[in-house]
């Protein structure tokens, strides 16, 4: 029996180091790798570029509102599929994936709120229920929450994540551009502001119809926002698109937005806007 025993050496190729999944995160915008705890500590906003990554509607609501303020309307309606719509998946199969992921029964949260003591109306879009797609539900919700804006003298807030109408439900997605626009014709009729807030990505119907109707037009920084995607649109026109085309700051040079804020000073700028539209009597007591 040997007195002594050499330890078998371990070189450091042969050690693995195993290392947590989810830690790092790649900006979609500068492609920066960021650890993920950074981002989250910055309102998950990237520390590089100022790109501000895609957040739930409930997490935009908590950052603007007043605490404990909110009360869900319409809550109860769902979607249905009156085409009966199959591409790789049937769309009821599509619809409880979505609900399994968010918790919501449709790709919009509405209700009432205050901001800076501010009574308003509030319908945010969820980008992970269907990639925060418009349809019957979406616009019946929206169009229900101009109509008590209307019937209160609430101004209407909305924000916007969508790719656009949701082409499962055909010409009955389509039918909510008309719809929700129809309806804020009506809210302008009767003097209340509309503040749209365009988020990254608003895109397709969303963009061509209610979201770009506001009184005021807000976007995030660096958001993409248009009708047609830019490949397509190159493909028809046959022209190479000038750089930032459909970015925030492209639309803001060209008059399509009014400004672009910071995801950090969005409440602070909607209660200086909704002070400025308060009943001069309203604005009196503020002071």
């Amino acid at each position: 029996m040997p007195w002594f025993r050499k330890e078998k050496t371990v070189s450091i190729k042969e050690t693995k180091i195993q290392m947590p999944d989810g830690l790092w995160i790649k900006c979609d915008h500068c492609k920066e790798i960021i650890y993920k705890r950074e981002i989250e500590r910055n309102l998950n906003i990237c520390p590089k570029c100022n790109y501000h990554f895609r957040i739930s509607a409930r997490e935009r609501l908590t950052l603007i509102i007043d605490p404990d303020s909110f009360e869900e309307w319409d809550a109860h309606l769902r979607p249905l599929d009156p085409l009966r719509f199959v591409d790789s998946k049937a769309y009821p199969e599509r619809i409880k994936a979505a609900k399994k992921a968010t918790g919501m029964e449709d790709a919009l949260l509405s209700g009432q709120a205050t901001i800076g003591g501010h009574p308003v109306s509030i319908c945010v879009l969820e980008f992970y229920f269907l990639g925060g797609s418009m349809a019957s539900v979406v616009g019946e919700k929206i169009t229900r929450a101009i109509e008590r804006s209307i019937k209160r003298r609430w101004p209407l807030i909305t924000i916007s994540c969508s790719g656009g109408a949701r082409m499962q439900e055909g010409v009955l997605s389509l039918m909510q551009m008309a719809n929700t626009s129809a309806a804020l014709a009506r809210l302008a009729r009767v003097g209340q502001p509309f503040i749209s807030i365009l988020t990254d990505p608003t895109t397709g119907g969303v963009t061509a119809s209610f979201a770009m109707l506001g009184d005021i037009i807000i976007s995030e920084p660096k958001a993409l926002i248009g009708f047609a995607g830019p490949r397509v649109i190159e493909q028809t026109i046959r022209q190479e698109l000038p750089p930032g085309f459909q970015r925030a700051e492209f639309l803001l040079e060209h008059g399509f937005v009014d400004m672009i804020v910071d995801r950090k000073r969005m409440r602070e700028v909607l209660i200086k806007l909704l002070e400025f539209f308060a009943p001069e009597k309203e604005r009196a007591v503020s002071l």
